[in-house]
């Protein structure tokens, strides 16, 4: 059986730059089985599949996969996916509504930004968490560690988070993905995310972090309209909105590939 698969670089407006995601568009769902074996095979931060749905009020069902697991948020392969049916599946829509483990998913196209609508996930401070949390991260210096999903630590500035140099092994001890977060300089924040339980060193970027990010520099700054930047490698920059318990996290993509690969009938 013959599928094609399209490979997107979201929340960028340059080629190489973003987080890459590998698109499948389905009829029917594949085996659980098959399609972690494919997000391996891939070998990208993820791996995105998705069929028209029979959920009331939705367009697709959509499911995402690292080379290591299922997981129940992504932003950029959902990004990317808006990305496919609007411009090459050429959807005569102005929205689409994904289903998905974490609800329905709303994408609104708006020229070159696609806007998501994803929930608000606002991490709460903690005072008991692994050791090797911190350690991992180099021992900097915590202005506060938060939870939701995953860990958020918050560095006094940006070039903390921007020097950064994480032991991905002692990491792994910690058991979560891990968010780090500060003031940026010429955006409202700036964030690298780490995720090597889920066989993702570092992600170059990551909107379901967005979804904790979001709610707590909106509350922090008082203010509901936000501007980001990831700082990893590749980059990647977003637009971002509080709206009660949903956040907005927009962004651009640029094509990269399209390419069609044979899995066994089933």
């Amino acid at each position: 059986m013959k599928l094609s698969l399209y490979q997107v670089d979201a929340f960028t407006t340059r080629l190489f730059g973003g987080n890459p995601a590998a698109v499948v568009p389905l009829k029917k769902w594949l085996s659980t089985e098959l399609m972690q074996q494919l997000a391996l095979e891939n070998n990208l931060s993820e791996t995105v599949f998705f069929v028209p749905s029979e959920v009331k009020g939705a367009d697709y069902d959509i499911r995402w996969f690292t080379p290591e697991v299922e997981i129940n948020l992504c932003g950029h392969a959902t990004l990317a996916s808006a990305y496919v049916i609007f411009n090459i599946l050429k959807a005569k829509k102005k929205k689409i509504v994904f289903s998905s483990q974490s609800g329905l998913l709303t994408v609104i196209r708006k020229k070159n930004t696609f806007e998501m609508d994803f929930p608000s996930w606002p991490p709460e401070k903690v005072t008991e968490y692994p050791e090797a949390l911190i350690a991992s991260l180099g021992n900097p210096v915590v202005t506060g560690v938060y939870k939701s999903r995953d860990y958020l630590v918050e560095l006094a500035n940006e070039d903390a988070v921007r020097s950064l140099e994480p032991d991905f092994t002692l990491m792994k001890k910690v058991g979560e993905k891990v968010i780090v977060t500060a003031p940026g300089k010429d955006v409202d924040f700036v964030s690298r995310f780490f995720a090597p339980t889920a066989g993702v060193a570092e992600d170059p970027v990551t909107g379901s972090a967005h979804s904790q990010l979001i709610p707590f520099w909106s509350y922090k700054l008082d203010k509901t309209a936000l501007t980001a930047k990831q700082l990893s490698f590749r980059g990647g920059e977003l637009v971002c909105a509080h709206n009660g318990d949903r956040v907005m996290i927009g962004g651009e993509c640029v094509f990269y590939m399209k390419g069609t690969f044979e899995v066994p009938k089933h």
